[in-house]
């Protein structure tokens, strides 16, 4: 129930010659004679009695809702925000006389600052999905109401970053892509950067870790942000890169993120070091970085294994493929870690079939023969073709360079100690 006072008021302007300008003065004073206790119901009966009067018309019903739009916005309550804003949005739905004005756009922006106001309270208590709805109410597309694409793009912004605050990713990209027609006509450096953002994190969260660790890179480029967030983003290209299918596009995401300057001052050096230059990577390095990662990047994938351990798996077969030109299953899944040998072959020929690894398998001996060279990541590029005496050409090619070596060090010795040779060696 209202408060004495307010009752009084509103009794009153009843009487009053201009009721639309008595209700926006008892809202301007309202604080001077409502009490903290009472100010939510005796907003909630101003309001009220404004929409229930048949003396206040369509156009000053309007200003009466921007009037009590201003006072909500003066007063630092989330939960006043939120039971006040609908509480109005109730009262414009409900009465008869703004039924039809709210369909055809004549109180259209006072519901659009309303459900503003009511999301704000909603981020506020950190509930995002509620807020995400609330705006995803606000009209945007109607003919009664002049709608910028500047201001459409800031409540689409709103709604995806509050979507993934809670890892909505499918409702966060539903609104993505009406980003993606608009966001070319706004000029605002901002809301730029924010559909940047969150395009690079749906793209993350979409495990399309190579188009998000690109987009997180050109991110931290920018002067627009501090150093600090530069750093954060430029962590989230590095981390996004790792995690991405081994393969010669990865390989380029790792040189161009370990030639800039700024990467040896990120705790994930030590980790983009070792892949770029695929050197095998030790259980506790993968264990340590696996705490810097965010849950849907520790998520389980089709084959039960997280996303970390498939990358870590194909970096560390990859490394192998530089080490040896063969291994058998059993001593390659000894090398990899936790896995057997039928699952080490299964990996090694998935590479090998999308064009990320060169070499070909011997089912019957159960090796893998990995030929020199870097994968084009093409399909099928991958497998070796077997030629007749290739085998033999290539031992014929290391022994002529052995003996190759041998006679440079035999010349050396001519050269440097002319008489130990004459008594030691038959030249």
């Amino acid at each position: 129930m209202a408060n004495p006072k307010v009752r009084e008021a509103l009794a009153q302007i009843q009487s009053s010659s201009d009721q639309p300008a008595a209700f926006e003065s008892l809202l301007d004073n309202l604080k001077s004679i409502s009490t903290p206790q009472d100010f939510a119901n005796d907003l909630k009966a101003i309001l009220d009695a404004a929409f229930n009067s048949p003396s206040v018309g369509v156009v000053a019903q309007r200003a009466i809702l921007e009037k009590y739009v201003g006072v909500l916005r003066g007063i630092s309550s989330a939960d006043l925000w939120i039971e006040l804003g609908n509480h109005a949005l109730g009262t414009l739905e409900s009465s008869s006389s703004a039924g039809q004005a709210l369909t055809s756009g004549t109180f259209s922006d006072q519901a659009a600052a309303l459900r503003e106001l009511v999301a704000d309270g909603h981020e506020a208590n950190e509930d995002y999905e509620e807020a995400a709805r609330t705006l995803a109410e606000i009209a945007l597309d109607s003919s009664q109401r002049r709608v910028t694409a500047e201001d459409r793009v800031r409540v689409w912004v709103r709604i995806v970053r509050n979507y993934l605050e809670v890892d909505n990713t499918a409702s966060a990209e539903t609104y993505l892509n009406k980003l993606k027609n608009v966001i070319y006509q706004v000029d605002d450096p901002a809301l730029n950067l924010h559909f940047r953002l969150s395009q690079a994190r749906i793209q993350d969260a979409k495990r399309e870790f190579l188009s998000a660790s690109q987009a997180y890179h050109d991110i931290s480029l920018l002067a627009a942000i501090s150093e600090d967030e530069r750093l954060h983003t430029l962590s989230m290209a590095v981390k996004c890169a790792i995690l991405a299918p081994a393969g010669p596009l990865r390989s380029r995401a790792l040189g161009r993120l370990f030639k800039d300057e700024r990467s040896p001052h990120l705790d994930e050096f030590g980790m983009l070091e070792k892949m770029f230059f695929d050197r095998l990577l030790a259980p506790s390095e993968v264990d340590k970085f696996a705490g810097g990662l965010a849950p849907h990047q520790l998520a389980l994938t089709a084959d039960g294994s997280t996303v970390l351990a498939r990358a870590v798996v194909e970096h560390n077969l990859l490394a192998v493929s530089r080490l040896y030109s063969n291994v058998d299953f059993g001593a390659l899944a000894g090398v990899l870690g936790s896995l057997d040998p039928a699952k080490a072959e299964d990996t090694t020929a998935r590479m090998i079939e999308q064009g990320r690894l060169v070499g070909r398998i011997d089912q019957i001996e159960g090796v893998v023969y990995f030929e020199k060279g870097e994968a084009s990541g093409e399909k099928g590029s991958g497998r070796a073709d077997v030629t007749v005496g290739r085998e033999m050409r290539r031992w014929d090619a290391n022994v002529q360079g052995l003996a190759e070596e041998v006679e440079n060090v035999t010349n050396a010795l001519q050269r440097e100690f002319p008489d130990f040779v004459a008594a030691n060696l038959v030249v």
